[in-house]
């Protein structure tokens, strides 16, 4: 069977061309009349494969391509995170679970999800689909692309007669539904305190869930309506039911990050954040950080943003020590974190849940990353269920053989603070400014990224080695990135820094602590020369 899936030789995200794309539909569209036999197997195999189906022969629509040279309609080409979300869904009807889908501003979210839902109806039988917003303007609005449901009348107008399932906009159409006579499946939409009072769905996406004006009821309706409501919004601040349902760990989280977008870049980011104005606003719908308007906020999510390749940004390779960092889950929701970095480039990340195993294969996988990636030794976090780390590193490299040892070393949070008479604070001595090596270590980090946002946007000129850069060919970056602007920091009664790692009962965000403890400062060691220790042993030193 012929497929379009995958894109046309040297296609340009950025300057795209589609003229091949819909030479090459109706090529195929061409030869599917002339053997209509094959339409059913073709109807099976895309019943499989939703995602695609859509690439093949959806459509999306948006009037400002018009001012570059362009058709505002256009295929609906999948770009591979857009083909995950797809997946995502997929698994989570089939699972019976919610989900919930955090985004960067104009990432098309909304056309994907009314692209998914019309495909399901198109080849599933009596599937029911629910879309819900805050208003009900915002769901239809016949003649307003704006609204979700005319979005679906485009999708499924613009698809050959063969992939309809019968659908005639005139007959089944009307306001707020969408009915797919051949399968009788239908899709239909709800506005504010309306949403989930209908029918029962197999699939209910809510739209925009941070800015509902009364999600409480909201929840309760829909608890009754679906097993499977996916939320889907932009970041609204941490006071409220979507920012803590995404930090509880209750739900499966999927992250729509603007540099998921290969028509994205940073220079298309500079320009929408000189746009907007507001750092606030830009750090919650670019940088979707729940942080942006909270008091105390650690590590601004700009900072972050600008951290992204600032050793290319910067021109400075990078040089020093390779080594890496391990923060410790166990069988929970949180999850082990190994971050490694070559000086101040964080170029490793590695994540994976404890559950099934023990701290024992935890720290082994770590040995066979730093074999990998030639890291000599790594830090750990040696509180609580890192206190075993140590004992199994020391198995671990028995069992080596003629390989070269991997070094560990502990990294104590809860203990005492780095050079207390140092002022890493200028007019505070260490002692009396942070509670305890955590909070030194996190503030020293911050410190990085402010100087990393200084030297970016040309304020200021640093060493490169009192900077950090975050490689953006990191495969966890965007999780990373949300993590980093996460804690929070107060003044305790003692007038010293208390960082917070999860405010408002978020999940712990472990692969930034990776990197805080693969950035903090060591305590020094105590150096012996051979000299001492041989006159310690002729008797020559008093205990």
């Amino acid at each position: 069977m012929s497929s379009l899936l995958g894109l046309p030789s040297g296609f340009n995200w950025k300057e795209p061309d589609y003229n091949p794309v819909f030479r090459k539909r109706w090529q195929v569209l061409e030869r599917l009349r002339d053997n209509p036999e094959q339409l059913p197997a073709i109807k099976q195999f895309y019943r499989e494969r939703p995602a695609q189906f859509i690439n093949d022969w959806g459509v999306t629509y948006d009037p400002r391509n018009v001012e570059r040279g362009l058709p505002p309609l256009v295929p609906f080409l999948l770009f591979p995170r857009q083909a995950e979300w797809i997946d995502y869904v997929l698994r989570k009807w089939r699972a019976q679970e919610p989900g919930l889908t955090e985004k960067s501003r104009e990432c098309g979210v909304t056309w994907l999800a009314v692209a998914t839902a019309c495909t399901l109806g198109i080849f599933y039988e009596g599937v029911s689909i629910g879309f819900g917003s805050r208003k009900a303007e915002y769901v239809d609005k016949i003649g307003e692309l704006k609204s979700i449901i005319e979005k679906g009348r485009v999708f499924m107008s613009a698809l050959p007669h063969e992939f309809r399932a019968g659908w005639v906009r005139e007959l089944h159409a009307p306001h707020m539904r969408m009915r797919f006579p051949d399968t009788g499946s239908n899709i239909g939409g709800e506005g504010g305190d309306d949403i989930g009072r209908g029918d029962r769905r197999s699939i209910y996406f809510v739209d925009e869930a941070a800015h509902l004006e009364r999600p409480e009821s909201v929840d309760a309706a829909l608890s009754m309506t679906t097993n499977c409501r996916i939320d889907v919004s932009s970041v609204n601040g941490s006071a409220n039911p979507f920012a803590i349902k995404r930090h509880s760990g209750m739900v499966e989280v999927f992250t729509f990050h603007w540099r998921d977008d290969p028509r994205k870049d940073q220079a298309w980011y500079d320009r929408k954040a000189a746009e907007i104005g507001d750092p606030v606003i830009v750090a919650q719908e670019l940088d979707i950080d729940y942080q942006a308007s909270t008091e105390g906020a650690l590590i601004p999510s700009a900072w972050v943003q600008s951290a992204i390749d600032a050793h290319v940004r910067l021109s400075f390779p990078p040089s020093g020590a390779r080594y890496a960092a391990f923060d410790v889950a166990d069988e929970g929701p949180d999850a082990c974190a190994f971050v490694g970095a070559h000086g101040v480039v964080v170029e490793v990340l590695e994540q994976w849940s404890g559950k099934g195993s023990d701290i024992y294969q935890s720290v082994a996988k770590c040995f066979d990353l730093c074999d990998q990636h030639g890291y000599e030794w790594f830090r750990y976090d040696a509180d609580g269920l890192g206190a075993d780390v140590r004992g199994d590193a020391r198995v671990l490299n028995t069992q080596r053989g003629g390989r070269r040892p991997i070094r560990v070393e502990t990294f104590r949070g809860s203990g005492e603070v780095v050079d207390p008479k140092r002022e890493d604070v200028k007019g505070r001595l260490n002692i009396d400014y942070f509670r305890n090596a955590k909070a030194q270590a996190w503030w020293s980090l911050r410190i990085r990224f402010l100087k990393t946002h200084r030297a970016v946007t040309g304020e200021r000129t640093y060493s490169p080695d009192e900077l950090i850069s975050l490689s953006s060919d990191l495969k966890l970056l965007r999780r990373l990135c949300v993590e980093l602007s996460q804690p929070t920091y107060q003044l305790n009664q003692a007038g010293k820094v208390v960082v917070d790692k999860t405010p408002d009962g978020a999940r712990s965000p472990n692969l930034a602590d990776g990197v805080m403890i693969r950035m903090a400062a060591a305590k020094r060691a105590m150096v012996i020369s051979d000299a001492v220790i041989a006159r310690a042993r002729a008797g020559g030193l008093r205990r």
